[in-house]
């Protein structure tokens, strides 16, 4: 019986996972349509793709794995949340984008609308998929493994993390663009923002890894009757 709570238990958080995932591959592909530079990852996803055949959104993937091994060795183990993230939002990426749902606006405040629109859903949709307390996907896990490791606030860790990739993306030919520099500088405070509203503090959270998952759902042993 307890068991079978504590699946459902796990069940009921997948709504919001999968949400939260939906919106960020949405989030991602307004800022690449806006047209005036790519915020940071997909600078230098679009960097990476230059020089391997494909799409953008198995190069999301590919760089999500990587990211997931460099934050194991600063003591972040993934839960099945970060597994998740990795797959599902370059797979979204590409579903959404193969049917021409976002376009690029013909003016320049457009652009800059639909890059504001991007930069406010990704806040909400880290949100949303890390209330789930499963696991970090791979850039917010590093994110969140630096800011507990350094004690710093989210804003400072995301940005920096951010101007790295930029500079790496920029030398591997990935666009950058004005769109890029205010990607950079306000994508962490429209995280935090939206952390303040929901009321999540990542410093104080701790999510749940693959190893407890897989503890807490492998089926308890029946208890042995005493023979008298």
């Amino acid at each position: 019986m307890e068991d079978s709570k504590e699946w459902m238990k796990t069940l009921k958080k997948m709504p919001r996972l999968f949400f939260g995932l939906f919106l960020y591959a949405l989030g991602m592909l307004a800022m690449l349509h806006a047209n005036v530079g790519t915020a940071p990852w997909d600078t230098f996803n679009l960097g990476v793709i230059n020089y391997v055949p494909i799409t953008f959104g198995q190069g999301s993937q590919i760089i999500g794995l990587f990211v997931l091994a460099i934050s194991y060795f600063i003591g972040v183990i993934p839960g099945i949340a970060s597994i998740l993230n990795m797959y599902f939002i370059g797979f979204f990426i590409d579903v959404i984008d193969s049917t021409g749902l976002i376009k690029t606006p013909g003016s320049f405040i457009g652009k800059l609308v639909l890059l504001i629109i991007g930069i406010l859903t990704i806040g909400w949709a880290t949100y949303f998929y890390l209330k789930v307390e499963l696991g970090a996907g791979p850039r917010d896990g590093l994110m969140e493994g630096l800011v507990k490791k350094l004690n710093k606030p989210v804003w400072l860790i995301r940005g920096t993390i951010e101007l790295s990739v930029l500079t790496i993306g920029y030398f591997l030919g990935g666009p950058v663009g004005v769109g890029t520099l205010i990607t950079a500088f306000t994508m962490g405070f429209s995280v935090q923002f939206a952390f303040k509203i929901g009321k999540y503090d990542s410093k104080i959270v701790e999510h749940e890894n693959l190893i407890q998952t897989i503890k807490r759902l492998k089926p308890s042993k029946p208890e042995e009757k005493e023979v008298i």
